[in-house]
């Protein structure tokens, strides 16, 4: 009680005084149902994909493997957690601004990603760069390393590789083409959080 006899009323729940987080995409399942909760699947797939190809080849430059590794791997480990927390309705709970995380992820991993892409792009262009190693000049990539950086295409070579690519029937050499699909599928989801972001 206070001096004048009057009761003192109890302090604010400070919960209650929050605003509501903004977030425009729809929470839970229905997430999936829009272009947004697509691109996501779509990153994560297609993220999964680069991540083993570039895990399962063997690429004679180890720092740019390591940094699309890196950008892969971080880049599906993200994914995964920011469409967990749509389809687990935990953005409803947490108060931020959702519109601008979601803009400012989907920025940051577009940049990475591009650049791993560039670097594979880079690697794949060495094919015919020409090194010295002890007395013989050799390749800097032999024909295999450049069909695992490079996806379905022919390039014109000399006779014998092409009678060497029919042979071997097979270098779907996808990694390169794959990042680049997935630095499209965030550029999409970059250009849609833009859209949604914007007043």
């Amino acid at each position: 009680m206070s001096a004048g006899g009057a009761p003192v009323p109890p302090p604010a729940n400070p919960a209650v005084s929050f605003p509501a987080p903004r977030v425009t995409l729809p929470v839970g399942p229905d997430i999936l149902r829009t272009y947004s909760g697509a691109f996501v699947c779509l990153e994560i797939v297609l993220g999964a994909l680069v991540w083993i190809l570039v895990a399962s080849s063997n690429v004679p430059l180890p720092l740019l493997q390591g940094w699309v590794m890196f950008v892969s791997v971080t880049a599906f480990i993200c994914s995964l957690l920011f469409l967990g927390v749509f389809l687990s309705g935990v953005v409803t709970q947490i108060n931020a601004n959702w519109n601008f995380l979601d803009l400012a992820y989907h920025f940051t991993v577009f940049v990475f990603y591009f650049g791993a892409f560039l670097l594979e792009a880079a690697a794949t262009s060495l094919h015919d760069l020409r090194c010295n190693r002890t007395m013989a000049v050799q390749p800097l990539l032999n024909d295999n390393q450049y069909n695992i950086n490079v996806a379905a295409t022919k390039m014109p070579r000399s006779e014998m590789y092409q009678r060497d690519n029919q042979q071997k029937k097979g270098g779907h050499n996808s990694r390169m083409i794959f990042a680049f699909v997935t630095t499209a599928c965030y550029g999409c989801s970059l250009g849609l959080a833009l859209r949604r972001w914007r007043p």
